[in-house]
């Protein structure tokens, strides 16, 4: 049974939060380094953002941002009327506007409902978050199908593997039977060397053999491992690497503040270009 703490909070008044779901089919592509750094990025412009660790058995949200230690209620919690919603959810100490819900304390696998999701989802909408992340998890088993339940979009990760190719394929098969057809494409771990020696396929390719709509692309990065063990998401860096640029910039056309992409061989150009081009409009 939901607990009544959460009913209590779901009404039906409308709103304009933006339900995304993070997914990939395939694990080990990047899905939850994205999930942190893209709401990280959005939180960072001035949104109210919540991300929900769905991936129960194997959860990592809270490490990524360095919260780890400050988990002291769960959704399952909650479920049980243990703790109220608010009590569970951890505000990011750096910018209080991001905020972590993790579905469980340790890796026990729970019986979370898609009824349970929802009524999860509406209860945050009301408490007026203006982006809900759902970070699925790995597979297309009942996880995933419980995860993407409440979720209006989503956004596939994928490197340029064709293991991943095809497991993104057929998660967004699965979305759109599920009723999810705004779909986004980020493409991870680009190596533009590889790609220059037809080693690797490139994201003009992935994006056209998968047909979702690109979002991003983001290279390859030894500084991600950095910024992982350190609980310190890459676009928080006062120096921002590629990487980190290439995650901003996916976050900002998220939202709508950006229609172009920023160019993985020379980022500070394509920025400067863009300016200028606009400098000349007026």
């Amino acid at each position: 049974m939901f607990s009544k703490i959460i009913e209590l909070e779901v009404n039906e008044k409308e709103n304009s939060t933006r339900v995304i779901v993070v997914t990939s089919g395939k694990g080990g592509v990047g899905k939850t380094t994205a999930t942190a750094n893209i709401g990280m990025s959005i939180a960072r412009l001035g949104y109210k953002v919540v991300l929900i660790d769905a991936d129960i058995g194997l959860k990592n949200l809270d490490l990524l941002l360095g919260l780890e230690n400050r988990i002291l209620y769960t959704v399952m919690d909650v479920f049980e009327g243990q703790c109220r919603l608010d009590q569970a959810l951890i505000r990011d100490k750096r910018w209080k506007n991001l905020s972590l819900l993790s579905i469980s304390k340790n890796r026990q696998r729970y019986n979370v409902t898609r009824k349970n999701m929802q009524n999860l989802v509406s209860a945050l909408t009301n408490l007026n978050f203006q982006y809900i992340f759902i970070d699925c998890p790995a597979g297309i088993d009942v996880g995933f199908i419980n995860a993407i339940s409440p979720a209006q979009e989503a956004l596939i990760v994928t490197t340029s593997e064709l293991p991943a190719m095809r497991d993104a394929d057929r998660v967004a098969g699965l979305l759109e039977a599920n009723g999810i057809y705004d779909m986004k494409l980020l493409v991870n771990r680009v190596r533009s060397d590889m790609i220059q020696k037809n080693d690797m396929m490139s994201v003009r390719d992935v994006q056209e053999a998968l047909g979702v709509p690109l979002l991003g692309a983001i290279p390859e990065d030894n500084q991600i491992i950095i910024s992982t063990n350190r609980g310190e998401p890459l676009v928080l860096k006062k120096k921002l690497t590629l990487s980190g640029i290439a995650f901003e910039n996916a976050a900002r056309r998220l939202v709508g503040k950006q229609d172009y992409f920023v160019d993985l061989n020379d980022p500070y150009k394509s920025f400067f270009t863009q300016f200028m081009d606009n400098i000349k409009k007026f």
